[in-house]
């Protein structure tokens, strides 16, 4: 049962709500439309007169930015296929294509398009108007765009005079009531809005109170359940991280593994099946067939033993030797096997022999990763320079964009661009493994189609 202040005040408060929120709406619904029909007939203006101007498309990001900054509006150029090829308030490299934008496909369909719509490029509502305009014989797309947050202004100061009227003729009936009851308003929406967030999971305060005892204890008991809902979320969201990596990781595994294994099985399955069915293969052929076999046999085993030394080395369960070694020595044994395998290849060693104290089989396996590397993706000569800190292995083959040059470190990363393909994507990650098992570390950079140089530092 309402007391009877609070019952003149929640009928004063509706009826004054009521009134406020018709005379609202009605107003700003009124004004927008007056102001979007402006806006329009403004931008079909702007839309015309700068299709006559634009005769071809060269420097057209420099004239779309000038009349940016002279007419204040959002001006894009779209191609016939949605592609956009000028964009006056964002990079046009990073935007999406708009053939299926609504005012868009209007313009292919009438000649003229409009709608008005919450960008997510620039977080504001805007009109936009879009015409299509034949260009050098080709059809592009003039999109033009107006802020209708301008209203607001209008909107605002209206609202304002609306609201300090009514307010005058309802303040003296209930001016001590509206106190009281604006006080209890804040507590309960800070209450509501806490609520709020701790039903999302994600409270953003601590709510306090001390208006009255009641609301004291409710804040106190809402606090400590938003304590344990956090700790519970913290700890599930630890879990659902950890079962997302084991999966991704798991999906990576068997991409790579079906990759790599599918030439070689194709290959001694269909060596095999001609030897089975050909009773009267000469006897060179068939040992032929059966070397290829055997290859790929040995291949599908070097897989699996890189796989088993890639665990080891994540899990930290290799284990190291440690003797003094000459590296130079280490990378002229490397050589020979290298040049049987990339024949008319040349390998240059250059630079001063040091002694390290390293495990000879660890780091021969990462030095000879690093020089195959650098044969499989050059032509020309590779330059091995021996300094007292570092290894330092050239090419002058395809390189690599700057993008790619932390991620080719990772696990199973494969570089797809510029005809790179490291395999599974486990030799620059032992290679690194190794490299810090030794306290060593590895340096890479690279040029587009200019050459790479790692570098090993110890």
């Amino acid at each position: 049962m309402l007391k009877i202040h609070q019952l003149f005040l929640r009928t004063f408060i509706l009826i004054f709500v009521g009134i406020l929120i018709t005379l609202t709406i009605v107003t700003y619904f009124w004004s927008k439309n007056i102001y979007i029909n402006q806006i329009e007939k403004n931008l079909v203006q702007n839309i015309d007169t700068f299709s006559i101007v634009l005769k071809d498309l060269k420097n057209i990001d420099n004239i779309i930015k000038d009349l940016k900054a002279q007419i204040n509006l959002r001006i894009t150029v779209i191609d016939e296929k949605g592609n956009v090829i000028a964009e006056s308030d964002e990079d046009k490299n990073l935007m999406e294509n708009h053939s299926n934008r609504e005012e868009v496909l209007q313009a292919k369909d009438f000649g003229i398009g409009k709608i008005v719509r919450f960008s997510n490029t620039i977080n504001k509502e805007l009109l936009y108007i879009t015409k299509k305009v034949s260009i050098d014989k080709n059809i592009y797309f003039i999109r033009m765009a107006d802020y209708t947050d301008k209203i607001t202004d209008n909107f605002v100061k209206l609202t304002a005079q609306i609201f300090a009227f009514i307010t005058f003729f309802l303040i003296i009936g209930f001016l001590t009531t509206y106190f009281i009851s604006l006080k209890i308003k804040k507590e309960t929406d800070s209450i509501l809005n806490f609520l709020t967030q701790l039903s999302d999971k994600k409270p953003t305060y601590k709510l306090k109170s001390r208006y009255t005892q009641e609301f004291y204890q409710i804040t106190r008991l809402l606090n400590k359940v938003a304590l344990k809902l956090s700790k519970k979320e913290k700890q599930k969201a630890k879990q659902t991280a950890k079962l997302k990596i084991a999966n991704r990781q798991k999906d990576e595994i068997i991409s790579a593994l079906s990759h790599e294994f599918k030439n070689p099985i194709a290959i001694i399955s269909g060596y095999s099946e001609t030897i089975m069915n050909d009773d009267e293969m000469p006897e060179v052929m068939k040992q032929k067939f059966l070397n290829k076999i055997h290859s790929n046999a040995n291949k599908m085993s070097q897989i699996i033993d890189k796989l088993r030394l890639t665990l080891k080395l994540e899990e930290g369960k290799q284990e190291l030797l440690l003797i003094p070694t000459p590296i130079k020595r280490i990378v002229e044994d490397i050589i020979p096997d290298l040049k049987e395998k990339y024949k008319n290849r040349e390998i240059i060693i250059s630079g001063i022999d040091i002694n390290l104290k390293v495990d000879e089989t660890l780091i021969s396996m990462a030095i000879s990763n690093l020089i195959e590397n650098a044969l499989k993706y050059s032509d020309d000569e590779v330059i091995v320079e021996l300094t007292e800190n570092s290894i330092i292995i050239k090419d002058r083959g395809i390189g690599l964009e700057s993008k790619e040059l932390e991620k080719i470190k990772h696990k199973f990363y494969r570089v797809s661009n510029n005809g790179w393909n490291n395999s599974l994507g486990l030799g620059l990650f032992i290679v690194q493994s190794i490299l810090s098992l030794h306290n060593f570390s590895l340096e890479v950079t690279s040029e587009f189609n200019q050459g790479s140089e790692f570098t090993i530092k110890y």
